[in-house]
């Protein structure tokens, strides 16, 4: 039996953004349909700071698992598993830290194309870590951005960033978080905050918001008082964020889910004045709609040398 392999290098060039956006979007219609499945992360901690991270899915032809191992000193390492649905045979084995980063972002940029204004020109980003050029690329890939700001803790890893990706049109430091916020129509938070980085009434009415930064129940970057003011609220799983999503489990009351929408539910906004929330806390579902386009992206092209990228025997 032959597994494919692939590194970050091929996985990065085999999955385009806006065909991330698309697929991301035809896993969550088939999961409304009952036609697909996600489990919820699973973590391994360890008494080093080491945690084993787990989470798995199933979609259309495949279903597969990443697996990423944690550790605050020593950095995260990530592997995706893929193996066909009829048979259980393995199929291939991906580093994932690009994977990842992509699905995350197209979970962002699905929920920015139902839930923003359609004439959302200015776009607010908290936060300049290894997450953020995928979110900002798949706001770019739903919306013609006219004006982005950028605004983190780190002034340093701000100015890297602003830097690298010079060549958007429009991007610039902000001065403060208010700032980055105040006007934005799309405003994306990506940290590791353990509480809110912006203010809930410097958000405008009409404001889109993606909280994308923390899968802890214990932390959270959006403030109680913008989840009230919210007329919706969308997230990738009810169940897994139940678990993971600090936002909403630090800012809802219990009765309070029942406003809770899924992605798969197909939410869409209902006017201009409303302000609308998608939690993100990435499930194993939005890995195997991409794993399965780049393992098919790659035997078309012919992948199969040893070395960098290559066959298991």
């Amino acid at each position: 039996m032959r597994v494919l392999y692939l590194n970050e290098n091929q996985v990065r060039e085999l999955l385009p953004m806006a065909e991330a956006i698309r697929l991301v979007g035809e896993a969550f219609d088939e999961l409304g349909r009952g036609q697909a499945q996600s489990h919820p992360r699973r973590r391994l901690i360890l008494s080093t700071g080491s945690v084993l991270h787990s989470m798995a899915g199933a979609c259309g032809k495949y279903f597969g698992t990443k697996i990423y191992s944690t550790n605050p000193r020593y950095g995260a390492y990530f592997h995706f598993l893929l193996y066909d649905a009829a048979t259980a045979k393995p199929l291939a084995l991906m580093e994932a830290n690009w994977l990842g980063q992509i699905r995350t972002g197209a979970a962002s940029g699905l929920a920015t194309d139902r839930l923003a204004r359609a004439d959302a020109k200015v776009l607010g980003m908290i936060g300049s870590g290894f997450q953020a050029r995928s979110q900002m690329d798949a706001i770019l890939a739903v919306r013609e951005l006219e004006e982005i700001r950028v605004w983190s803790r780190s002034k340093e890893k701000c100015e890297s960033f602003v830097t690298e990706a010079r060549d958007v049109p429009g991007i610039r430091i902000a001065g403060s978080a208010e700032e980055c916020v105040r006007g934005a129509d799309i405003v994306v938070t990506m940290t590791s905050a353990k509480d809110p980085v912006f203010e809930s009434d410097w958000v405008s009415d009409g404001t889109h918001v993606n909280g994308a930064g923390t899968n802890i129940a214990n932390r959270r970057e959006l403030p109680a008082e913008l989840l009230a003011r919210a007329s919706c609220i969308v997230v990738d799983s009810k169940e897994q964020a139940k678990i993971e999503a600090g936002d909403l489990i630090l800012g809802l009351t219990p009765d309070q889910w029942d406003r809770v929408a899924e992605l798969k539910d197909g939410r869409k906004r209902q006017s201009d004045s409303e302000i609308t929330i998608f939690k993100s806390v990435g499930i194993g579902l939005e890995d195997v709609a991409v794993g399965g386009f780049v393992y098919e992206r790659a035997i078309s092209k012919g992948i199969a040398c040893a070395g960098l990228g290559g066959v298991l025997p």
